[in-house]
C-alpha cells in the first residue's frame, strides 16, 4: 500500500502537475480553509488527544498554519522567479542565474505534540516549492491522524497530496521508498533510524529533534516578566514542546526569589489547582507520564497499587535510602574532581516515528564532566532533584502532573539527564554568566536557548559562546512563532530548516543556470593547443583576477 502510494504521487509529480504557480496557489488556499473551516474538529480531536485547550490549539496550530500558508503563497512569483548573478568577466560575454525547482516528492513524519501545526506547516512549504506530498501522521494522535487522513482529500489534490496512517511498520514500509526528501519532527532515537533509512537512496533530510533548552536568568532580569514568559513558554501543552525551557541556570541573588515567582505565575495561569483548569493539558499517554514521574523527588509520587502498611513502611524506607544514597554518590563523585553526567543528547527514547519525543534516545551523552564550582548546592535540599516549590500532583488515571517547579536541582538529578517534555521545571544555581555558558556548552546543543538579562556584554557573550538552534532574549517560543525567521536545530537538535523562505529553499532544489551566445566565440583564446602567446595570455588574467 505505501508503495503504491509513493509511486502514484512520484506519476502525478512527473506528469508535470504540481509545478504551476496556478496550482500552488491553489493547494496553499484550499489548505488555509482545511484548517479555518474545520476549527473545531481540530480543537475536539487535539483535545480527545492531549486534552489540548481550545485556545492553545487555535492560537499554537490553527492560527499558525493559515499564516504560514499565506504568507508563502504570497511570495511565490519572487521566490520562484530567476535571479540573476554575475558572471567572471573572462567569459564575458555571458549570463547567469539560479531557479528553484521542486524537489520531487517528499516524506513529512509530523509528531504528536503538536499534530496540526507540525503536520501542515512544513507540508505548506512543500507545496508551495511544488512538491508532491506524502503526509505521514503520529500514531500516538489517532484522533487528529484520523481527522487529518479525512479532510487532506477533501480540500487539496488527491493525486499529490496522500495521508498514510499507521505506526512503525507503515512508516518503515515508507522509509523504503525512494523519496527525494524526507522531513522529519520527532526524537533523535527515531531520527537516527530515518536517517539510515534515507541513506540508502542518498535522499536528503531535515531533521526537527530537540534537546535541553537552557534558560538563563541573572539579577539585571525583571524578575515578575520572566517568571510570566518562562511559566508561559515552559508549561504550554503541559510542556510537551521541543524549544520550551528545559531547565534555568539562575544566579544565587535571584534563584529562589524567581522559583517562587514562577509558582505565583502559575497560579495567576491556572488557578490555585491547575487539573481543574480548562487552560492545562495532560500528558500524551501513560508510558510518558511514568517516565516523567520517576524524574521528580522520590517519595513524591504514590505507589500505582495501594498496599499493606507493612509494604508501605518499607516503601518509604526504600525511597529514602535511594535518597540518601543518591546524594552521597553525588558528593564522593564532586570530591573526585568532577561529576560525570550521562544522558541523553536530545529525546528521549520514543521506540515509534513520529514522535516529537526527545526524552529517551538510546546511547546519546548529555554531558561531559561538570565542573563542581559551577552549580551551587542548596542547604537544605537533600534530593538531587531538588526541592519542589510548587506542583508535584500527579493523577494517574487523568494523565496528568502539576505544573512542577524544582529548586536546587543537582546536574547528576535524572530529571538532568535527559529532555523533560513535561510539565516540570528544575532551577539550577549557577554562579554567573560565565559558569552558565561553560556548563551549557558541556551538553549537546540544545533547539534553543533564552537569556533573560539587561545586561549588554552578557547577552553578546551568550551570542558570541553558545550554540544553539536558536537565541530568545526574555523571549520563550517566538521564533517559533514567525515565518519570517527559519526554524530548527544544530548538531543533535537537528539538521535543516524550515519557515516562509527557508522552508521553500528547504523543499527546492536551486538549480544554476548560466548562458553564453555562440558568436563571437571568446573561449578560443582558450582551446588546446597552448603555445607561447596563451601562456603570455594566461599570465596577464592571472594578474588581473
Amino acid at each position: 500500500m505505501t508503495n503504491q502510494t509513493f509511486e502514484q504521487l512520484k506519476k502525478t509529480y512527473e506528469s508535470g502537475r504540481t509545478r504551476p504557480l496556478a496550482w500552488r496557489r491553489a493547494q496553499l488556499n484550499a489548505l488555509r480553509r482545511l484548517v479555518t473551516e474545520n476549527r473545531d474538529a481540530f480543537v475536539s480531536s487535539a483535545m480527545a488527544d492531549l486534552g489540548k485547550p481550545a485556545a492553545e490549539t487555535v492560537l499554537m496550530e490553527l492560527n499558525l498554519v493559515a499564516g504560514e500558508a499565506q504568507f508563502v503563497r504570497n511570495r511565490l512569483s519572487l521566490w520562484t522567479a530567476r535571479h540573476p548573478k554575475a558572471m567572471h568577466w573572462m567569459l564575458q560575454p555571458a549570463a547567469g542565474w539560479t531557479i528553484a525547482e521542486p524537489k520531487g516528492v517528499v516524506l513529512i513524519i509530523s509528531p504528536w505534540n503538536y499534530p496540526v501545526l507540525l503536520a501542515l506547516e512544513p507540508m505548506a512549504d512543500a507545496l508551495a516549492a511544488g512538491n508532491a506530498v506524502c503526509l505521514k501522521p503520529s500514531e500516538l494522535s489517532p484522533n487528529t491522524s484520523k481527522l487529518l487522513a479525512e479532510l487532506v482529500p477533501q480540500y487539496l489534490d488527491s493525486e499529490a497530496v496522500r495521508v498514510v496512517e499507521g505506526g512503525p511498520k507503515e512508516t518503515g514500509e515508507l522509509l523504503k521508498c525512494p523519496f527525494n526528501h524526507i522531513f522529519y519532527t520527532g526524537g533523535g532515537h527515531v531520527g537516527k533510524i530515518v536517517m539510515r533509512a534515507a541513506a540508502e537512496h542518498l535522499t536528503p533530510v531535515t531533521l526537527e529533534l530537540g534537546g535541553k533548552s537552557p534558560c538563563f536568568v541573572d539579577r539585571t532580569a525583571d524578575i515578575n516578566v520572566a517568571a510570566r514568559r518562562i511559566a508561559w513558554g515552559k508549561f504550554t501543552n503541559a510542556g510537551q514542546t521541543c524549544v520550551a525551557s528545559d531547565y534555568v541556570l539562575a544566579t544565587p541573588d535571584v534563584a529562589e526569589a524567581l522559583a517562587e515567582r514562577i509558582a505565583v505565575a502559575i497560579t495567576e495561569f491556572y488557578g490555585e489547582d491547575p487539573k481543574a483548569s480548562p487552560d492545562f493539558g495532560r500528558i500524551i499517554n501513560d508510558r510518558h507520564f511514568e517516565r516523567l514521574c520517576k524524574l521528580l523527588p522520590v517519595g513524591t509520587v504514590p505507589p500505582e497499587e495501594p498496599s499493606s502498611p507493612l509494604v508501605q513502611v518499607a516503601s518509604a524506607v526504600g525511597a529514602a535510602m535511594d535518597m540518601v544514597g543518591r546524594r552521597f554518590n553525588a558528593v564522593t563523585t564532586g570530591r573526585g574532581g568532577a561529576g560525570e553526567m550521562a544522558g541523553s543528547a536530545n529525546n528521549a527514547a520514543k521506540p515509534t516515528a513520529g514522535s516529537n519525543m526527545a526524552a529517551a534516545d538510546d546511547g546519546a551523552t548529555a554531558s561531559a564532566a561538570v565542573e563542581p564550582s559551577e552549580i551551587h548546592k542548596v542547604p537544605g535540599v537533600f534530593d538531587l532533584a531538588g526541592r519542589i516549590v510548587c506542583g508535584g500532583k500527579v493523577d494517574r488515571a487523568a494523565r496528568y502532573i502539576a505544573p512542577t517547579v524544582l529548586y536546587g536541582t543537582s546536574p547528576d538529578a535524572p530529571v538532568m539527564k535527559e529532555e523533560i517534555f513535561g510539565p516540570i521545571l528544575p532551577i539550577l544555581v549557577v554562579e554567573d554568566a560565565e559558569s552558565a555558558i561553560r556548563f551549557i556548552n558541556k551538553r549537546s546543543r540544545p533547539l534553543a536557548a533564552y537569556v533573560f538579562s539587561r545586561d549588554h556584554e552578557v547577552r553578546l557573550t551568550f551570542e558570541r559562546q553558545t550554540s544553539s538552534g536558536a537565541l530568545g532574549y526574555s523571549l520563550p517560543l517566538g521564533h517559533l512563532l514567525s515565518s519570517r525567521l527559519p526554524f530548527g536545530g544544530v548538531g543533535a537538535s537537528g539538521i535543516g530548516t524550515y519557515h516562509g523562505k527557508a522552508g521553500f529553499l528547504t523543499f527546492s532544489h536551486v538549480k544554476t543556470v548560466v548562458t553564453k551566445p555562440q558568436f563571437p566565440d571568446t573561449l578560443r583564446l582558450v582551446y588546446p593547443p597552448f603555445n607561447e602567446a596563451k601562456a603570455k595570455l594566461f599570465d596577464i588574467i592571472a594578474k588581473f583576477s
